[in-house]
């Protein structure tokens, strides 16, 4: 991909709206010059997460997540610097220059380009079709006895395919698009008697599918013939339309997600349009019944409790249990909202039973209990044989769980349900063999999968020379003058980098960053956004300097002993009482200040 122009970075950044960016994942409050919040990247009750808007830096003091805008969208939405640059620039409508790219690499993109374009015009046509056409009325009457109303509707941009073979072809053709363009953007297919090429969605009522940037990437439509096979029909697998890392409303629903802290997956496109219709606005739906890693991975970017409704079929359910395993160790919590059976949340919208959802929705169980009770109503428990193969079943499923608050509950139920001792219960669940985790292979975790960053513990030397990069960036003249003090022998690897940074960029430190080497970058946001809380006096700035020199002194005590040089190791030593002296005088004045 070509490169983006730095000064095209530089107008996105200008651009975007820092708090609007963050807000989406976290609810801020200002607090002075800055604005906190819960930390979006780690599980806290206390809010230790800081936002400065004005640098469009973020730092927690908790888990020292650190970075600026552009990795903070890297992060939360999983994309790539370049990614993250598209992402802004078309949120905040900046329009990117681009350097020389190879050839093969801007074809591609343009390509993409295309594709996206072409969906667009055509989701606005079957949209406009729904809305305008006399040919539409069935499936405006459909809609309307779904309880769907026009607001919902547009927004979402639902359409109607018109039943004539050629339409989109034809009219995509006039607009310069090439068969090879539709088919790729599986809006044509193949006649398997002609050869020819026509409409793939005919006489249809279309769901535009978008990704988390608001893209039509494909369709889903369902057929308004009692014969329609299949009576739904979706985009084939392309380009842009994957149906593993797509859910259906995810754009609209992404704000509300992270400001609800979770989201409600459910199955059908007119069940996610009706709980939208009714206020709850974190409702998306999957793209058949199953929840896939890509899925659980968009939305534990955006919280971290999913409550599934699923039908309570035995598809339903089985996607569900699914879903514990795809879970494994991504820190979301999945709950199961019991849904009854043989009624979807778009019907009980149309039923006046909101509310019932609602409460499904508050009294969701968690996973373990669901997967337990299911085992349980499915099993024959008159018979010895079908008790056994319940426990035989249940045992890894209450072994994997450890030793956590409930487990003992649900195993007295199985207990109960088993006619059997308690104690029997859990000998078979502490021997039972764990149920093997999620497989993360290298390139799931290349594609970004998010990391909970951990604190790294600093040694003496890191956490001196750090507060003294602090309080530099703090005071950039007095600053400037110690770091020009500053040799090698005073600082760790990391620190020599940073000082060299920051003796070029002291007065715009966050400036030309090199996106390419994030943990580079992100170290000099954490001291920019630190430096606000650093004792602003010289003579701190001066003592953490002696401090350093110290630490180099001693370095070089032990070198010259080891080396056997006893009279450079006495000289140092001298130096080393004297600077004990000075650091003892300097560090009472500055208490007694």
């Amino acid at each position: 991909m070509a490169m983006i122009s730095r000064d095209s970075v530089d107008k996105v950044k200008d651009a975007a709206d820092m708090v609007e960016v963050v807000s989406a994942h976290t609810e801020l409050k200002q607090q002075g010059q800055r604005f906190s919040g819960l930390c979006p990247f780690h599980d806290e009750r206390t809010p230790s997460f800081s936002v400065n808007a004005t640098d469009k830096l973020y730092y927690c003091f908790g888990c020292e997540a650190s970075g600026d805008l552009f990795r903070f969208v890297q992060e939360q939405e999983g994309l790539s610097f370049p990614e993250a640059v598209e992402w802004l620039a078309e949120r905040y409508g900046v329009e990117l220059e681009r350097e020389a790219e190879d050839p093969r690499a801007e074809q591609a993109r343009k390509r993409r380009t295309r594709l996206y374009d072409l969906l667009a015009r055509t989701s606005e046509f079957y949209a406009s079709f729904l809305r305008d056409s006399p040919k539409a009325s069935k499936a405006r009457e459909y809609l309307a006895e779904r309880g769907l109303d026009r607001e919902v509707l547009a927004e979402f941009g639902v359409g109607f395919a018109p039943s004539a073979w050629n339409q989109v072809r034809d009219q995509a053709q006039r607009a310069g698009y090439s068969i090879e363009e539709l088919r790729s953007a599986g809006l044509v297919q193949k006649s398997e008697k002609e050869g020819s090429m026509y409409d793939r969605f005919r006489a249809r009522i279309i769901f535009p599918v978008r990704d988390p940037r608001g893209r039509v990437v494909g369709f889903g439509a369902r057929g308004m013939a009692a014969d329609s096979k299949p009576k739904y029909l979706n985009s084939p697998e392309g380009d842009l339309y994957r149906k593993s890392e797509t859910l259906y409303g995810i754009d609209i629903a992404r704000g509300p997600i992270a400001k609800a802290g979770r989201a409600i997956v459910v199955e059908g496109y007119t069940d996610v349009l009706a709980l939208h219709q009714a206020g709850i606005r974190e409702a998306v739906a999957v793209m058949g019944t199953a929840i896939t890693p890509e899925q659980l991975k968009i939305l534990g970017s955006l919280a971290k409790t999913i409550v599934l409704a699923l039908d309570a079929d035995r598809a339903g359910t089985d996607a569900m249990i699914r879903a514990q395993r795809v879970a494994g160790d991504r820190g979301v919590e999945l709950r199961v909202a019991a849904m009854p059976e043989g009624v979807d949340p778009a019907e009980m919208a149309q039923a006046g039973e909101l509310e019932r959802f609602s409460e499904l929705v508050e009294g969701a169980i968690d996973l373990p209990t669901f997967r337990v009770r299911t085992v349980l109503s499915r099993s024959d428990l008159a018979s010895g044989t079908g008790r056994e193969a319940a426990l035989t079943e249940l045992a890894p499923v209450l072994s994997v769980m450890g030793e956590v608050v409930g487990r003992d509950d649900l195993i007295r139920e199985v207990a109960n349900r088993l006619d059997t001792d308690p104690s029997l219960v859990s000998a078979r669940v502490n021997s039972a063999p764990l149920e093997p985790p999620p497989r993360a292979d290298a390139t799931q975790r290349d594609q970004g999968e998010p990391m909970i960053p951990q604190a790294a513990a600093l040694t003496p030397r890191e956490l001196k020379e750090r507060a003294l990069f602090e309080m530099a960036i703090a005071r950039p003249e007095e600053g400037a003058r110690v770091l020009g003090r500053l040799t090698d022998d005073h600082l760790s690897p990391s620190g020599r980098r940073v000082a060299a940074w920051l003796r070029e960029h002291l007065s715009a430190p966050t400036e030309g960053l090199p996106h390419d080497d994030q943990d580079f970058s992100s170290l000099i946001a954490r001291l920019v956004m630190a430096a606000d809380d650093q004792p602003y006096s010289e003579g701190a700035m001066e003592l953490n300097f002696m401090l350093l020199e110290r630490q180099r002194l001693e370095d070089g005590i032990s070198a010259a002993r080891e080396a056997g040089d006893h009279e450079e190791s006495a000289r140092l030593s001298r130096e080393r009482a004297e600077l004990a002296e000075r650091i003892t005088h300097a560090d009472a004045g500055l208490r007694s200040s």
